[in-house]
């Protein structure tokens, strides 16, 4: 099962936006400790509104700290966007290989089952949402081979004998997007998420990808 391929390898968002890449140990956590006070302000006041004191303040830091690694508060939450899909990525590689799921569907509902931990225990975990709000230049690290749903397409595919190919990565994207609204939408006013809007959830992409695939059978 190609899990190291679907949990990344490294953090290339993250080299894109960050100013001065860390070499030393004391730097790189000088800038996860940035990345984790930008996460308690995001849910503080939102993306909207975070700048770059607000997080300089809240990490105990110089303003010129938060400068020497990230040009501007975009950057920052570029950045944390980058970290927030990476922990996603790992976590759903290490669902799947301590859960061994029997089909793919059972894989597929362990990534939503991780997606809805991280919206309940990870801070600012909705920044994932952060680049629907922005115009980027097309080289995401969530674009092409490098996205989520390829990632995952691999999986389903070299694992549980879908086919691949093209349409089995729109499908996954199709199903992605799904999930990503419906779950978004469940944790908007709830910190531990609408139960309804996570079930309706499981079974709406349940329901659309067995249209394609045939079994498992309902939930």
């Amino acid at each position: 099962m190609p899990l190291a391929k679907l949990a990344g390898n490294g953090d290339p968002g993250m080299g894109r936006v960050v100013r001065t890449a860390p070499i030393q140990q004391r730097s790189a956590e000088r800038l996860d400790a940035l990345l984790d006070s930008a996460a308690q302000v995001v849910d503080e006041v939102g993306f909207d509104r975070i700048t770059t004191a607000m997080i300089a303040e809240h990490a105990g830091a110089s303003i010129g700290t938060v400068y020497r690694y990230f040009p501007d508060r975009v950057a920052v939450l570029e950045a944390l966007r980058s970290r927030a899909m990476m922990r996603f990525r790992a976590r759903v590689a290490e669902e799947i290989k301590e859960s061994d799921p029997q089909n793919w569907w059972q894989a597929l509902d362990g990534a939503i089952s991780v997606f809805v931990d991280l919206y309940r225990t990870e801070p600012g975990f909705h920044i994932i949402h952060f680049a629907e709000r922005q115009t980027f230049d097309g080289n995401s690290d969530e674009a092409g081979e490098d996205s989520f749903s390829a990632r995952l397409a691999s999986v389903l595919s070299d694992e549980f004998g879908l086919d691949g190919g093209d349409d089995l990565l729109f499908r996954l994207e199709v199903a992605v997007e799904i999930a990503d609204g419906l779950l978004s939408r469940a944790f908007r006013q709830d910190p531990e998420g609408d139960s309804r809007f996570i079930a309706e959830c499981r079974a709406v992409v349940h329901g659309y990808l067995v249209s394609y695939y045939g079994g498992p059978g309902p939930l």
